[in-house]
């Protein structure tokens, strides 16, 4: 009956984690994406928390831009250089806010990230601002699955498993709590597990598709 109640929950959270994944972005007419000298990633902002998952993010960010053609300067060297200038995190919220940044940092462009939702499901766009102007130059946005319910679950599910059962007694109820305050609990702060991350780079892959290269006729993989 103990195993039937875990695997049970198991079974749930499995069939819940295999939504599709789809993006979409679109690119200002007319512009030269070839005069684009640097681009910095500025910031990955929303429910994601600590830099060691947001570092990830702009890493897979990062990665699609070199492909592109763009040379970029990282999340975590972007940050480092900004808190040497006493630049406030806060300032980078509002475009002209980033484009201020990327005056400091000495780029012609700067991308922003958000993710407004990190549950089961992410919501993720992200967009390229000129710093000459603060005008928009790319915008994309996507949806799908992050991995995220069943990496912690498994985790949760094992643990509160081993812990209720060492304890005798009846322990469905010792279980479903652990387990529940596993998955509330979430991943908050921590890099993203392997699956995590195997979902989220496929989402920013999605979502960067038809960004534009910086060079025509550039080939990709």
């Amino acid at each position: 009956m103990r195993t039937l109640c875990v695997c049970t929950l198991l079974t749930v959270v499995i069939a819940g984690g295999c939504a599709s994944q789809k993006g979409e972005s679109y690119s200002k007419v007319g512009f030269d994406f070839g005069s684009l000298d640097k681009i910095a990633i500025l910031e990955v902002s929303g429910a994601v928390r600590g830099d060691a998952a947001k570092n990830q993010i702009g890493d897979y960010f990062a990665m699609q831009l070199i492909q592109r053609g763009y040379s970029i300067i990282e999340r975590a060297e972007v940050q480092s250089l900004l808190k040497e200038q006493e630049f406030q995190a806060s300032d980078i919220t509002s475009d002209a806010g980033a484009a201020r940044a990327g005056e400091i940092l000495n780029v012609s462009a700067v991308m922003l990230v958000n993710i407004p939702t990190y549950k089961e499901e992410m919501n993720m766009t992200a967009k390229i601002i000129n710093v000459e102007d603060g005008e928009i130059l790319w915008i994309g946005s996507a949806q799908g699955s992050t991995g995220k319910t069943l990496s912690t679950f498994l985790g949760a599910a094992t643990g509160a498993a081993i812990g209720a059962i060492a304890a005798g007694g009846d322990t469905r109820d010792r279980v479903a709590g652990g387990v529940i305050g596993g998955v509330v609990g979430g991943v908050a702060g921590n890099a993203l597990s392997p699956q995590q991350a195997e979902q989220v780079q496929k989402l920013i892959k999605k979502l960067c598709k038809d960004m534009p290269d910086k060079y025509a006729g550039l080939r990709r993989n």
